[in-house]
């Protein structure tokens, strides 16, 4: 399952070049990853109620064309694969043209509030089943 989240480019993201900063394509995930965890029923809040925090263990970018103030940025996210305490996101960012921007992935580990691992499987089964079955669903 693909879940879709719109952003637009505002002027502050971009530099003096009038281009969009690589910095920000990071933050873009986070708010397609937000916006994916609030539609799936397992939002950050409701995620650290359960007693678990999930801190990004790895990013990776291939930016494809620049992106400008204004732009609409369509960011399709899906679950790329989910273990019992890592879970991997694919990300694609289209332009408004139809243009692809660019492609990423990011993991994240789970972790309770000292830090140690979480078995999801086990301290949270109705979202790891949740997110297992739209790895299954081979949506990339």
């Amino acid at each position: 399952m693909t879940i879709i989240h719109k952003h637009y480019v505002q002027y502050y993201e971009t530099d003096r070049m009038g281009i969009s900063h690589h910095s920000n394509y990071v933050r873009w995930m986070e708010e397609a990853r937000t916006h994916f965890l609030r539609e799936i029923g397992w939002s950050y809040d409701k995620i650290e109620e359960a007693g678990i925090i999930s801190p990004v263990t790895q990013i990776s970018c291939d930016y494809k064309a620049t992106t400008t103030f204004a732009d609409e940025i369509e960011i399709a996210i899906s679950v790329l694969s989910v273990k019992a305490a890592r879970l991997s996101f694919s990300y694609v960012m289209i332009k408004q043209d139809g243009s692809q921007v660019c492609t990423a992935q990011s993991e994240h580990s789970f972790l309770d509030k000292e830090g140690r691992f979480v078995n999801l499987k086990k301290q949270a089964p109705d979202f790891f089943q949740k997110l297992k079955a739209m790895e299954e669903s081979g949506e990339k």
